[in-house]
């Protein structure tokens, strides 16, 4: 049995376990070439899980406890893609929080890592309890370091974020318990096999669960009307957290991917498909919202983090057009609204620190001292996350407008996002023309940007051009991706009823 499907999860966990104890603890410098050298081979091995998985899903039983009572990790080519996103994104930001003075404190490198074992358990994970577990691994991470370097604003979203995600996890728990006493299990692809049996006084009872998890995952993923607590949350955390956070809502949506999409999809019976009728209202709603939300946004952390509801926006209706058929283009641009907008969060912070007082608000400032580049990656940036060719985000927009099939779904999608994509592109114009050209003075400020931290931003914003010349392959891959959300399932239930089948034999 290869032991590759829980090296994402054995590596991060381990070097931020090496990191809090001596001589390490208190050598920060130590800490951040660690911490590097460790996401660096995360990348190596998510590539090498990409590559395996395109060939077969593979599945790492723990403790010799077969499915479906024992715990199991499954790779398949949807979870591996998004290992690798977050293995590219923690390295990136881990790389420009290596010259970055909020990460300073003796604590931060380990629970970043923390942080990274508990996204990529969630990915992998074949059983919702154990969803549950990495959860609130990766929530417990995140919530110290939100809080990280201090402040009223850091504390104040702090305390919100925390509250809901506790409420959140509350109800997690309900809807795991109600699950499980009516299918009698909480391995995911055998639960997609018992909801077919169940009587309909049954049927009735998970289907209260499964809207509770639905609850669950969109305030995960800033679904409206649970979204409210991301714009200042991701605006007060730190550049290197806002960064990771920009992968922490796809933790939410490949939830609902697996569970509406495999549980509850189209082989579920009586009960297949349905949350679609209620994602497809609250998916618009919240594209609407962040367009309301990127138009009246005073400076660009703000402006970035209600690009990332729209993006939530967007995903979510992938995953109901067509009857999920258009999930591939929506993995496609999963990724690509992921990476820019990694981006985008150290660039505001770089801009922040460049203009002074005014920090990235939309007023008045001094010249930054290194206005020219900065303008040159922010235009980069704004042309990919806002949609327009000859960038990824043209081709990830065009894509998701051709999964919409029905003349209605035609009539609501393409509305949407193309007025969306209207009002980011005014919203983006409007904040350049503030933080590039609205000047006062003619001296320059003195902060520079570290070579580090310029990598960092290079790197992601990078990603925007080879997703479009490698769009072919890429599409080719998330179109398979996508039909690992059913196919993975039926591949586990073969493998249980071979257990199944050699314990009968046995006896």
């Amino acid at each position: 049995m290869t032991h590759l499907p829980i090296l994402p999860i054995l590596l991060p966990s381990l070097v931020g376990i090496l990191l809090i104890l001596p001589p390490f603890a208190n050598h920060l410098r130590m800490q951040r070439w660690f911490t590097l050298g460790a996401l660096g081979v995360l990348v190596i091995i998510a590539i090498e899980l990409l590559m395996t998985t395109d060939q077969s899903p593979l599945i790492y039983i723990l403790g010799g406890w077969h499915p479906p009572f024992g715990i199991m990790l499954l790779a398949d080519r949807l979870s591996a893609l998004l290992v690798l996103l977050t293995a590219v994104l923690a390295f990136c930001a881990a790389l420009y929080g290596a010259a970055y003075e909020e990460t300073t404190g003796r604590f931060f490198y380990p629970l970043f890592l923390f942080q990274i074992m508990g996204i990529n358990g969630a990915f992998l994970t074949g059983d919702a309890f154990n969803l549950f577990v990495f959860f609130e691994i990766l929530l417990i991470a995140s919530y110290a370091l939100l809080i990280h370097g201090g402040g009223k604003e850091k504390t104040k979203a702090s305390f919100h974020y925390i509250t809901l995600n506790l409420i959140g996890s509350a109800f997690f728990l309900i809807a795991l318990g109600t699950l499980y006493g009516t299918l009698g299990t909480l391995n995911m692809a055998d639960m997609s096999n018992r909801v077919t049996t169940l009587m309909p006084s049954g049927q009735i009872i998970a289907k209260a669960g499964g809207m509770l998890l639905l609850v669950v995952f969109g305030l995960k993923s800033a679904m409206l009307p649970l979204q409210f607590w991301l714009p200042k949350t991701y605006a007060a955390a730190s550049a290197p957290v806002a960064a990771l956070f920009a992968i922490m809502t796809k933790v939410g949506l490949y939830s609902i991917y697996r569970v509406f999409g495999g549980i509850f999809g189209e082989t579920a019976g009586s009960l297949a498909f349905m949350a679609h009728g209620w994602i497809w209202p609250l998916a618009i709603a919240t594209l609407v919202f962040g367009m309301l939300g990127a138009l009246a946004a005073p400076s660009l952390r703000l402006l970035t983090s209600n690009m990332v509801i729209i993006s939530v926006g967007t995903l979510l209706l992938t995953f109901v057009v067509n009857q999920g058929n258009a999930l591939g283009a929506g993995l496609y641009y999963l990724i690509h609204s992921t990476l820019v907008t990694g981006a985008l969060f150290l660039l505001a912070d770089q801009i922040r620190v460049q203009r002074g007082n005014a920090q990235d608000r939309f007023v008045v400032s001094r010249p930054m001292a290194q206005g020219k580049p900065l303008g040159i990656l922010y235009m980069i940036a704004a042309i990919a996350v806002v949609g327009l060719p000859p960038l990824s985000g043209f081709i990830g927009k065009l894509l998701v407008l051709q999964g919409a099939v029905e003349p209605q779904e035609q009539t609501w999608l393409w509305g949407t996002v193309l007025v969306s994509s209207l009002l980011a592109l005014i919203a983006f114009s409007r904040a350049g023309t503030a933080l590039f050209w609205h000047l006062s003075g003619s001296k320059p400020g003195s902060e520079t940007a570290h070579p580090l931290q310029w990598t960092a931003i290079v790197l992601l914003l990078s990603a925007s051009p080879l997703l479009t010349i490698f769009a072919g392959p890429v599409t080719e891959f998330t179109d398979r991706a996508a039909d690992d959300v059913v196919n993975s399932h039926e591949f586990v239930l073969q493998i249980i009823d071979q257990q199944e089948a050699l314990h009968s034999d046995g006896h």
